[in-house]
């Protein structure tokens, strides 16, 4: 594996890893910092990429190492995020928005939407990164869908 596989993925998915990044960590210059820091650990690793799994998956669980290093350093609630990302124009950004309900999530299901809707990345990659089987990603996924539903429909009422 090269370094010039790794300025590919960095040029080509940056936008998606500073998405995901800022959700994590907590806002926009904690997320730049932590694919930063990412980038520079992968480039220093590159050797200890075995191969199991994508490159991209691989340099995804980097990322997500790094932005809750950041999110931990600053103690940030999610709540406080200036810019979470794309957000669903149905739902308002008050109290019980997209925001909220994310922040409501465990860590571990929240994480996965992120990779799922903000990286855009396939069960598979999203196992990989988290250290999951496929079935536990689909399984978490699934009850991040519902306990936002519920929500989403305790609010409405």
């Amino acid at each position: 594996m090269s370094t010039d596989a790794l300025e590919q993925i960095y040029r080509q998915q940056f936008p998606a890893f500073l998405r995901v990044a800022t959700a994590i960590s907590g806002d926009t210059e904690g997320g730049k910092d932590a694919v930063q820091a990412a980038f520079v650990s992968a480039v220093r690793n590159i050797r200890s990429f075995r191969g199991e799994g994508t490159i991209e998956a691989w340099v995804w669980a980097i990322v997500l190492r790094e932005a809750r290093k950041v999110r931990a350093s600053h103690d940030v609630p999610l709540e406080e995020v200036s810019e979470l990302g794309h957000t669903n124009g149905a739902v308002g950004d008050g109290p019980e928005g997209v925001r909220s309900l994310l922040a409501a999530l465990p860590p571990r299901q929240r994480e996965a939407v992120f990779l799922r809707y903000f990286a855009d990345l396939d069960y598979r990659s999203i196992a990989r990164v988290l250290g999951v089987e496929p079935g536990t990603v689909s399984a978490t996924l699934s009850a991040a869908h519902q306990t936002m539903r519920k929500r989403l429909e305790a609010t409405a009422r």
